[in-house]
């Protein structure tokens, strides 16, 4: 299979996984500015999702600028990941639902912790693929970001229960981690 077969794949499966998230949003009743309020968590959720899958797409994307061959391995540890990122409607729409209740709002924090989990190893497959002279492995030497996100994931999820709001605030934070594409490969790519 090739690289570029991948990536559309995946492109398509984001693709989709953002229009069932925009789907869950209702019109309102009304027409006036008060008919919005009640929707407001759910776009609020949204939004954080919306966030988090271009977040994923981006990164993604930048990481297999690094690969030279796809196998089945990669091709299984992408798909590992895919299933997580498609987990993310459901967790949305209960966080919205339920206007970020504790349970809801750590079950978003699993669905988040396992897509990292997923993306680590996405990324550690194609580097064992790819050997350790691969782009990639030079560009992560460090895998700070990826540890501390795992982390600050598992923090939110034993927060939630607790302060749900804060929890968001820890998922928040990681998200802001991963923004702006990953300079590491970035960085990489541009000294060639």
């Amino acid at each position: 299979m090739t690289k570029g077969r991948l990536e559309a794949f995946s492109d398509g499966v984001l693709a989709i996984i953002i229009t069932i998230m925009v789907l869950e949003l209702k019109v309102p009743e009304g027409s006036s500015w008060n008919d919005l309020k009640p929707l407001l968590p759910k776009f609020l959720a949204y939004i954080f999702s919306f966030i988090y899958v271009g977040i994923y797409w981006n990164n993604h994307h930048h990481l297999f600028q690094t690969v030279k061959k796809i196998n089945g391995s990669v091709l299984w540890a992408n798909l590992h990941l895919l299933f997580w990122l498609s987990l993310m409607p459901i967790a949305t729409e209960w966080i919205g639902a339920t206007r970020f209740a504790e349970n809801p709002v750590a079950t978003y924090g699993v669905t988040l912790v396992m897509c990292a989990v997923a993306y680590t190893i996405l990324e550690n497959i194609i580097i064992k693929s790819e050997g350790e002279s691969s782009k990639l492995k030079e560009a992560i030497s460090s895998k700070f970001k990826e540890y501390a996100s795992i982390v600050l994931y598992a923090l939110g999820i034993v927060t939630s229960f607790f302060y749900p709001y804060l929890a968001i605030g820890f998922y928040y934070l990681t998200a802001l981690m991963w923004l702006i594409p990953d300079k590491r490969i970035e960085k990489s790519l541009n000294q060639d």
